[in-house]
């Protein structure tokens, strides 16, 4: 349930407001004078503030709403703004960290819109991945929990020998490359299905969610891609020779194997798939089959449909 905080110095406003929240189900929480507002504020967080900003003590709530734009915690907590028509002026509206307003009197409709959309905004500014904006945990949890049971086909992706490429030629270039493999993985996605989902866990770990029968195709599509803009990492002697030379984790000089992905294909229409755990299973499985190899890979699970006593028939697919 999504916890609405309200500070609103005219207590008949309160109450209307707090009564037509918890009419759709908000929990609405009425705040005391500013001073006392923040005490409470850091001790049961809300999830949204509605702050009237015409009040007189508005220099009060304006410095407030900036210290807790400043605390890491509250900075994304949205803060909707209330006040009268006749006071809307850009300049207004540019004092306060406001992160939208309404109007009073209140059309309650318009309220609900604008508190349901900060919600929906948040949650997706907290989920998606910063460093690529691809949906995060959250979302791919939900994806994969939705196919199953689908003519659909979840995809794990990693990129094979990243950490010794991180930690060889830097953050900034294992960033890039994360981010090369978010842009070939989405574009794919849409380029061989027209739609589908492309999320990012974390570090160079990927999901993909498509259509079964276009599976195979945007894997192909994935490594044909990434085989030919990941060329550009390296030099000319790396590419010539097919490795680069790294330290172990025992100080060791080694050949490390130019970059590569390895996407493991889990279909999800199969009565033996009961539940996400079981996609992540077959899919470590399936990973660790396309990784043997020092090229590009992909392994998709041939489990037949309907039957956990036979064994998975599956097969691996090479870029080159």
């Amino acid at each position: 349930m999504v916890r609405v905080a309200l500070l609103i110095r005219d207590r008949d406003l309160a109450a209307r407001l707090e009564l037509h929240l918890r009419g759709k189900d908000y929990q609405a929480v009425v705040l005391d004078k500013v001073a006392a507002a923040l005490g409470m504020l850091y001790a049961d967080p809300p999830d949204i503030l509605l702050i009237d900003i015409a009040e007189e003590d508005g220099d009060a709530g304006k410095k407030m709403l900036e210290e807790l734009k400043c605390d890491s915690y509250f900075s994304m907590m949205p803060i909707i703004g209330l006040l009268p028509e006749t006071l809307i002026s850009p300049e207004r509206l540019a004092d306060y960290p406001l992160d939208d307003f309404v109007t009073y009197p209140i059309n309650y409709s318009v309220l609900f819109s604008r508190i349901a959309l900060a919600t929906q905004r948040i949650r997706r500014i907290l989920d998606n991945n910063p460093l690529t904006r691809l949906p995060g945990n959250t979302s791919i949890q939900i994806g994969i929990e939705k196919a199953i049971g689908k003519a659909l086909a979840v995809c794990y992706l990693d990129i094979n020998n990243f950490k010794a490429f991180n930690d060889t030629y830097g953050f900034s270039r294992g960033d890039e490359v994360i981010r090369m493999v978010a842009r070939i993985s989405n574009n794919a996605v849409k380029e061989v299905c027209g739609s589908g989902f492309t999320g990012h866990i974390g570090g160079d770990d990927f999901v993909l969610i498509v259509a079964m029968e276009h599976a195979e195709a945007v894997c192909k599509t994935i490594i044909a891609n990434f085989e030919l803009i990941v060329q550009d990492v390296f030099g000319e002697e790396e590419k010539s020779r097919g490795y680069y030379l790294a330290k172990n984790r025992m100080g060791e000089t080694e050949k490390i194997p130019l970059l590569g992905v390895a996407i493991a294909v889990v279909p999800t229409a199969g009565e033996h798939i009961k539940h996400p755990g079981m996609v992540s299973e077959i899919a470590s499985e399936l990973k660790k089959q396309a990784k043997k190899s020092r090229k590009s890979a992909y392994q998709i699970d041939r489990r037949r449909r309907g039957s956990s006593r036979n064994p998975p028939q599956r097969r691996a697919a090479e870029s080159r």
